[in-house]
């Protein structure tokens, strides 16, 4: 069997092409994912075993230049997506585990050369908190094969990330909510019910939706931020 390097170069396009295929499945309920496909828009890291922090400084790397493109483009619905080869999961506790972790060690890379993005919360309880690359606020998706949310269900591990502000341009040209309503009457028709875990920016700190586990009242966001709190943001 060949090295995991290798094997991961040999079947890359592979594994990509796996992720394209989930996107186009004519149910599947997010047609801002489907936008970004159809525009060429996602970009895609395939990695090794999602429980080892060997690949961190590559996915790293991957997402500041993801950034950089989508700051310099006049295009809307980009998207990122991380696909590790492995493990497969068996329940969506091991899946959520693995989610922190390589979050947490992210955050600790971005840390040692970036401020956090001004213009959302660094507090993980927070309403009003995102996810943080390179300053850019950026909202993340777990997908895997255990997930309880059909939606979510595809054969590799994977972590989408979007920018925020993405969210923000929409809601304020008042097409936010059409698009929102709409996902949610496809993802009734597709996965049965809308994700309980899903709230909209401001009413509950987005971690809830990261990996599509539905927490109890008495979860809490494992996360640990070592960024100096941002200056501008609403946090206490």
């Amino acid at each position: 069997m060949p090295a995991p390097a290798e094997y991961i170069e040999s079947n890359k396009q592979a594994f990509i092409k796996d992720y394209f295929s989930f996107l186009e499945i004519k149910e599947f309920p997010c047609i801002g994912a489907k936008a970004s496909y159809a525009n060429q828009l996602v970009k895609c890291f395939v990695a090794g075993n999602m429980a080892c922090p060997k690949d961190d400084a590559g996915i790293f790397n991957f997402l500041c230049d993801f950034v950089d493109a989508y700051r310099s483009s006049n295009e809307f619905y980009h998207s990122a997506a991380i696909i590790f080869t492995s493990p497969q999961m068996i329940n969506e506790e091991m899946f959520d585990v693995l989610l922190w972790q390589r979050l947490q060690a992210l955050e600790i890379l971005d840390s040692e050369r970036y401020a956090y993005d001004s213009r959302v919360d660094h507090d993980p309880a927070s309403a009003k908190f995102s996810f943080s690359i390179k300053e850019e606020a950026l909202y993340v998706i777990g997908l895997h094969a255990a997930s309880s949310r059909q939606a979510r269900r595809f054969m590799h591990p994977t972590l989408v990330f979007n920018p925020h502000a993405q969210f923000e341009q929409l809601r304020a040209s008042s097409k936010f909510d059409a698009m929102k309503n709409t996902i949610r009457k496809r993802d009734i028709a597709f996965s049965g019910s809308v994700n309980p875990m899903l709230q909209d920016f401001g009413e509950v700190s987005e971690v809830f939706q990261y990996s599509g586990r539905k927490y109890d009242e008495s979860w809490k966001c494992p996360l640990k931020l070592t960024h100096a709190k941002p200056e501008h943001n609403s946090s206490a």
